[in-house]
């Protein structure tokens, strides 16, 4: 199986974990995920106000330099953990 279909079953996998990981690991899950499918983190960070999209932005722009294989085995590996 390739790293692609890995990503993409690691994705399918996520929506179906037998309990929700808390805040923390949620924020992983997605800066990973964002990482391996766009890149490095781009657009302006959310405002003062939005809290969510402000840490999301902030998980994601942590991983700045992660290229995309890095970041798409890392969220593969953190899912195949979580089930």
């Amino acid at each position: 199986m390739s790293l692609e279909e890995q990503f993409a079953q690691a994705q399918l996998d996520s929506k179906n974990l037998p309990e929700r990981p808390d805040n923390m690991t949620l924020l992983k899950i997605y800066a990973l995920f964002k990482q391996g499918s766009a890149g490095d983190a781009s657009g302006d960070r959310p405002g003062m106000t939005d809290f969510v999209g402000r840490a999301k932005f902030d998980a994601w722009a942590a991983l700045q330099g992660t290229s995309l294989d890095q970041a798409k085995q890392q969220y593969i590996d953190l899912i195949e953990g979580l089930k």
